[in-house]
């Protein structure tokens, strides 16, 4: 099999593992930015802080602003937050030029921007390896907030899904 088969062929196959999709942001020195991301896992709970991983493109407008700032937080959207992630992903304009237009913003611990949404982790960068075209981002969750309300937005098959109990 050639490389550009086998790339093909894991693309393809990746596209079966469903994940939820999530909104990571940041703010401080390098400035405010976010993209949305589907390769996010916790690491352990364990140890000093828990820990959470992220997987950002290299090429994203917001991966030198997230290990600059040295802070970020990962937002789980809810299967009503699809909007936020077009925006967030730019497959859709954002209101005015600005992507935080849309939604609800706060901040907990970090100062990192959280968003109304399904469970938000705000992290300091642990530590952060270009792997690829990626940087795979380790965070120490610093705050972490939950909404009691609502379902994941995932998203597989090279589509949004929506999650129902079996």
């Amino acid at each position: 099999m050639s490389e550009t088969d086998l790339r093909q062929e894991f693309i393809h196959a990746m596209s079966r593992a469903a994940a939820t999709v999530s909104v990571v942001t940041t703010d401080g020195s390098a400035g405010r930015a976010g993209v949305t991301v589907s390769a996010m896992t916790s690491v352990s709970a364990d140890g000093d802080a828990p820990t959470i991983l992220v997987c950002v493109n290299e090429g994203a407008s917001a991966a030198a602003p997230i290990l600059e700032n040295g802070r970020f937080a990962v937002n789980v959207l809810s299967s009503e937050q699809q909007e936020v992630a077009d925006v967030f992903a730019s497959r859709i304009a954002a209101p005015g030029g600005d992507k935080f237009a849309v939604g609800h913003w706060s901040t907990l611990a970090t100062g990192a921007p959280v968003l109304d949404a399904l469970a938000s982790f705000d992290c300091a960068v642990q530590s952060a390896s270009l792997v690829g075209t990626h940087h795979v981002i380790i965070g120490a969750v610093r705050a972490v907030r939950v909404s009691e309300e609502g379902s994941p937005l995932i998203y597989g098959m090279r589509s949004y899904l929506r999650a129902h109990p079996a």
